[in-house]
């Protein structure tokens, strides 16, 4: 038998037997790459190649090149060794989009930047960061692992997706502060929750995982491979996707994984 055939039957055996770690097990080591994904998710979001940022060949205290900043200060730190992007909501003004944000727009959405940036500053109180090297994501799976470290207003880790060049979006967020799961919605510079979770525990200074599914218009979430959220857009997913957060939150994040299906 082919070694590479081989190779990913044994693989397939140990997810399907969950010879992988499970969540919930304490700490989550930073070399697994499917923390958070339940065997079934793993299965499922395997038709494509996936897009993996861990953030280990960034530069500490440098802004990350593989997210783009729009709003928010981003920047690249440590957490016992490992390298993660930290948003610092320490240092937020309310109003205020993230410097050289032309240039990053111009970027993302080539002639089309003048249109993004003048939505951008109506969200000036979500900072965001897109994703570099996903053009265009429609169906599949993203996942992030987060530990939110303060924040007074807010505590929000979010995955942002279906980024219009308008500056349109969808964000699935957790909130150690509110203990919930949130599904927001922005267009036209106006924010609307399109589903409400509560009893969603994601306690401060300890890693979890946040996992976006998308089918079409089917919409779910996970938090720490447990479902809680399913809801039905009224079109299908179809843009750029990144990190979002509120205000003045402080987020460690790491493992962005992007699977496309």
């Amino acid at each position: 038998m082919n070694n590479k055939i081989l190779f990913s039957i044994m693989i397939l055996g140990l997810v399907v037997q969950g010879g992988l770690p499970g969540p919930g097990a304490g700490t989550v080591p930073h070399s697994s790459a499917l923390v958070g994904i339940t065997p079934a998710m793993a299965a499922e979001s395997t038709d494509q190649k996936a897009i993996s940022f861990d953030f280990s060949d960034e530069t500490v205290g440098a802004p990350p090149r593989s997210f783009l900043a729009a709003v928010g200060n981003w920047i690249i730190g440590e957490d016992g060794g490992n390298k993660v992007l930290v948003v610092d909501g320490s240092k937020w003004r309310q109003g205020v989009a993230s410097a050289g944000l032309a240039d990053k727009a111009r970027a993302l959405y080539g002639k089309r930047y003048a249109e993004f940036l003048d939505n951008v500053t109506a969200y000036a109180y979500y900072p965001f960061a897109v994703a570099t090297r996903v053009d265009n994501f429609t169906n599949g799976r993203i996942t992030v692992r987060f530990k939110a470290m303060a924040g007074r207003i807010d505590q929000g880790a979010g995955i942002l997706f279906d980024l219009k060049p308008n500056g349109d979006y969808y964000a699935l967020r957790a909130n150690p502060l509110e203990n919930n799961l949130v599904l927001w919605r922005y267009k036209a510079g106006r924010r609307t929750s399109v589903s409400w979770v509560r009893n969603v525990n994601t306690p401060s200074h300890v890693w979890h995982t946040l996992t976006l599914s998308v089918d079409g218009n089917l919409v779910k979430g996970f938090v720490n491979g447990r479902h809680y959220l399913s809801t039905q857009l009224p079109q299908p997913v179809s843009g750029k996707v990144g990190l979002w957060t509120k205000a003045d939150s402080v987020v460690y994040f790491d493992d962005y994984r992007v699977m496309p299906r």
